[in-house]
C-alpha cells in the first residue's frame, strides 16, 4: 500500500480521473462474451442486444439469456410466496434476528427522514403536492454471493415513502434465489419477487414482460452489465444512479487507534479488487502502524487475495500537515463513505461538502453502516457525491406544483406574462391572458 508525503501530492493523487474502466471488462469476460453471442462484442453493445431481445421476445428471452449467460434453465421466473417462506428453514436464526434488527433502524430512520423532507403545503395560491411512485423494481446482486443487505436498504425507504409495489429481482443460484436474499425480502415486504439477473433483468423492469411488470423506477447495484442496462433504459424509468467500485476515506489524527483504521481499510478493500481505500493522516506514526497491522490483518483474510489486489492497485495512506488540509482532499474527492477519526471529530462536520456518508468518531465503523445503524448503505460513489445523494425517501416519491389564480392574483402577474410571452414570440400565450384580463 503507497504512502504519499505532502499536500499538493496527495492532491494530485486523489483528483478523480474519467471512470472509464467502469465499462472495461477482463480478458476472460471478452472469452465469455464471444462464447454467448458467437461474435467480437463490447460488454454496451451485447447489452444493447439484450435489451432488444427482451423488448421483442420478453418472458422467452429471459430464460433464454439466463440459461446462457448462468447457465440455469429456469422453469418458472416468479418465486411464490411458499417458496420465500420456506426459505426460512435454511438460515440461520442469528441472522434473522440480525436483519429483522437492521429493518426497524432503517425503518426508523426513513420514518423520521419522510417526516422532515416530505411536506405538502399550499400558501397564496401556490402549493406542492406529494405523490409516491406506482411501482420500483430493485436489482439485487446473486449468484454465488447473497446481500440481503442490499434488499434491505432498498426496499425500506419505497416502502416508507408508499410506494404501492416493489418487484425484487436476483440472479439465480442452481434455480433458486439465496435462502437469505428472500428472508431479507419477507422482512422488508416485498410484494414480488423474481429469479432473474443482469442486463435482462433490468430490461424486463424497465419495459415489462408476460412475468415481470413495467416498473416506474430501478434501483440497486450491479456489475458491468446491469449498470450499462440501467444507463441504457433511463428515460424509459427513473434509476437510483450508476453505482461504482464501493470507497472508504479515513482521517485520522496521531491519537487514533492504528488497528481500527487498518480494520476498516480492508474491510473496504474486501468487496472488490476495484474498491478504493484511502487513510489521510497527520501522523507519519501512525501511517507507518496502520501500513504494518494491514499486513497483519490479510494473513489470514478469507478474501485475502480480492482486498490485496485492491489495497495494491488503489489504497492510498497519505501524510498532511494539518487536518484542515485533509478535509480539503477529502471535498476534492468526495468520497462515498468519510471516517473522521479525530479528535473533536463532530467540530469538522461543517467543513465537509462532499461525501456519501460521514462516520464520526473511532466507534463509528462503516460496517455498521453497511449493516445495521439506519441510513441506506446505497451511496453516491466515483465523485458523484458532488452533486448526487444517498438513496434516501425523495427517491421514491414525486412533488407535484399546484398554481390556483384568482382574479386578484391574475391582474397582479397577467400583464407581466404577457409581456414575457410576446417577447419571447408566444402571441397565442400572451393571448390566453389577456383574453383572461379583459373584463366584461
Amino acid at each position: 500500500m503507497r504512502i504519499i508525503e505532502g499536500f499538493q501530492l496527495a492532491k494530485s493523487a486523489l483528483t478523480r480521473q474519467p471512470l472509464a474502466e467502469l465499462y472495461s471488462v477482463s480478458p476472460s469476460v471478452e472469452q465469455r462474451l464471444r462464447e454467448i453471442f458467437g461474435a467480437e462484442i463490447d460488454p454496451e453493445q451485447a447489452v444493447r442486444q439484450i435489451i432488444s431481445d427482451v423488448r421483442q421476445r420478453g418472458d422467452a428471452a429471459l430464460v433464454d439469456y439466463t440459461f446462457r449467460i448462468d447457465g440455469v434453465n429456469l422453469t418458472s421466473l416468479e418465486i411464490g410466496k411458499q417458496s420465500v417462506s420456506s426459505a426460512y428453514r435454511e438460515v440461520n436464526q442469528e441472522l434473522v434476528s440480525a436483519l429483522k434488527l437492521a429493518a426497524e433502524r432503517i425503518s426508523y430512520f426513513h420514518s423520521v427522514q419522510k417526516d422532515n423532507l416530505c411536506k405538502e403545503f399550499s400558501v397564496q395560491g401556490l402549493g406542492q403536492l406529494i405523490r409516491p411512485l406506482e411501482r420500483v423494481g430493485v436489482y439485487v446482486p446473486g449468484g454465488a454471493a447473497s446481500y440481503p443487505s442490499t434488499v434491505l436498504m432498498t426496499v425500506i425507504p419505497a416502502k416508507v415513502a408508499g410506494v404501492k409495489e416493489v418487484v425484487l429481482v436476483t440472479p439465480p443460484s442452481k434455480g433458486f434465489a439465496p435462502p437469505s436474499t428472500l428472508v431479507a425480502a419477507d422482512i422488508a415486504a416485498v410484494d414480488r419477487v423474481f429469479s432473474v439477473g443482469g442486463a435482462q433483468a433490468i430490461a424486463a423492469l424497465a419495459f415489462g414482460t408476460e412475468s415481470i411488470p413495467k416498473v416506474d423506477k430501478i434501483c440497486g447495484p450491479g456489475n458491468i452489465f446491469v449498470t450499462l442496462a440501467k444507463k441504457l433504459v433511463y428515460g424509459v424509468v427513473d434509476i437510483d444512479g450508476l453505482q461504482g467500485p464501493s470507497e472508504v476515506l479515513i482521517v485520522a489524527d496521531e491519537a487514533a487507534n492504528p488497528k481500527y483504521c487498518a480494520l476498516d481499510l480492508v474491510a473496504q478493500a474486501e468487496h472488490d479488487p476495484s474498491a478504493s481505500a484511502i487513510l489521510i493522516t497527520t501522523s507519519q506514526h501512525l501511517a507507518n502502524e496502520v501500513a504494518k497491522e494491514i499486513e497483519r490483518q490479510l494473513k489470514d483474510l478469507k478474501r485475502q487475495a480480492i482486498a490485496a489486489e485492491s489495497l495494491e492497485n488503489r489504497g492510498m495512506i497519505a501524510i498532511v500537515s494539518t487536518v484542515d488540509e485533509a478535509i480539503e482532499l477529502v471535498n476534492l474527492y468526495a468520497p462515498e463513505h468519510l471516517a473522521l477519526m479525530v479528535d473533536k471529530a463532530d467540530t469538522y462536520i461543517d467543513k465537509v461538502f462532499n461525501a456519501g456518508c460521514i462516520f464520526v468518531g473511532e466507534k463509528s465503523t462503516v460496517v455498521l453502516g453497511d449493516y445495521v445503524a439506519g441510513p441506506s448503505h446505497v451511496l453516491p460513489t466515483g465523485g458523484t457525491a458532488r452533486f448526487s445523494s444517498p438513496l434516501n425517501i425523495t427517491d421514491f416519491i414525486k412533488f407535484i406544483n399546484l398554481v390556483t389564480i384568482d382574479e386578484a392574483s391574475l391582474k397582479q402577474l397577467g400583464q407581466a406574462a404577457s409581456t414575457i410571452a410576446r417577447a419571447e414570440g408566444f402571441e397565442a400565450h400572451a393571448r390566453a391572458v389577456e383574453e383572461r384580463l379583459k373584463t366584461d
